[in-house]
């Protein structure tokens, strides 16, 4: 019997694992579009890693279509910001996935991106192979289109490289996942230790097209409906609330193109993979000119709109 429970166990385990190394074969997309980019690309796709000594973040690690290669075109850059215990080594299908839609995709092993500075320096050292004749991608990155993504402190960390970081200007376009809120900022920043510091994010110093997207479940709603540091027994601030989205969207230009929205019924782990389609297809639109992923977002009949698995969807297209 113990033996039967314990290959139980293993099996589930392998179950998971393959799940999650295979997560668009079990994902859910209700729209045309969202399905299209949800599922894998068609570029096969290879990776490097470059150590990165003496400093917190370790290692640079780039994922890339394998036909760079062997091609003379160039390839835009996704910048990746590290959620809280989600290093680049433990995320690597969401680097394979955005390298399998024709990104290079870079990121670290910094568990404590929150204020840019480590994206900043990957996109500096990708940004150095691009001048490098040595390396495989000299000459081969398309400097013109730079997006950054993030979630959860990694969503802080990517506004924070674009708005305050030297290289910030960089970027073209950016999408934050359930971005830790004020609130949450604040009760993080007032804490001793490694964790205090460095929470705060200003969106409204963003001037590029931003997609910023959250979970309706407890961790990321939390049951608090507006930004209020004193709290009632039972009560909690969500890490990525509704208020803060709406915030965070009135407070960046109107001159900006910037879509919120959120996944019903998904909470804030789930967001890095749940969301992956629509983050593709905001990459796909941005970084490389494709009509029909705009389509997602943009006209009369944007299709995350009308999907039913969103809600809360706000959209400024001036």
């Amino acid at each position: 019997m113990i033996g039967l429970a314990i290959a139980g166990v293993i099996l589930l385990v392998v179950i998971s694992n393959y799940k999650s190394a295979n997560y668009w074969k079990f994902a859910e997309p209700q729209g045309e579009i969202e399905t299209k980019y949800t599922g894998l690309g068609e570029h096969k796709v290879s990776f490097a890693e470059f150590d990165a000594p003496d400093t917190v973040w370790e290692k640079y690690e780039i994922w890339y279509p394998s036909d760079l290669e062997q091609s003379d075109n160039m390839y835009p850059v996704v910048v990746i910001a590290n959620g809280t215990g989600m290093k680049a080594s433990k995320q690597s299908v969401i680097y394979e996935h955005l390298a399998s839609w024709g990104f290079i995709v870079a990121g670290n092993e910094d568990e404590h991106s929150r204020t840019g500075a480590s994206s900043a320096a990957t996109l500096d050292f990708i940004l150095s192979l691009n001048d490098d004749p040595k390396s495989v991608f000299c000459g081969r990155i398309d400097t013109e289109n730079i997006g950054i993504t993030g979630h959860s402190q990694g969503g802080v960390g990517a506004i924070n490289a674009v708005t305050q970081q030297k290289n910030g200007n960089l970027y073209k376009v950016i999408c934050a996942q359930s971005a830790t809120s004020s609130a949450v900022a604040y009760a993080l920043n007032s804490l001793d230790g490694q964790l205090g510091g460095g929470w705060n994010c200003d969106t409204s110093a963003l001037s590029i097209p931003a997609f910023m997207v959250a979970g309706t479940g407890s961790a990321d709603a939390g049951n608090v409906e507006e930004n209020r540091l004193e709290l009632a027994q039972g009560e909690t601030q969500g890490i990525c609330p509704l208020w803060w989205l709406r915030e965070s969207f009135a407070a960046m230009p109107d001159t900006v193109p910037k879509v919120i929205g959120r996944l019903s019924g998904k909470d804030h782990g789930d967001i890095p993979l749940s969301a992956d389609g629509y983050m593709t297809a905001w990459f796909m639109y941005w970084l490389q000119g494709d009509e029909t992923a705009g389509k997602a977002f943009f006209g009369a009949d944007a299709e995350i709109k009308a999907n039913e698995k969103w809600q809360d969807v706000t959209i400024n297209f001036p």
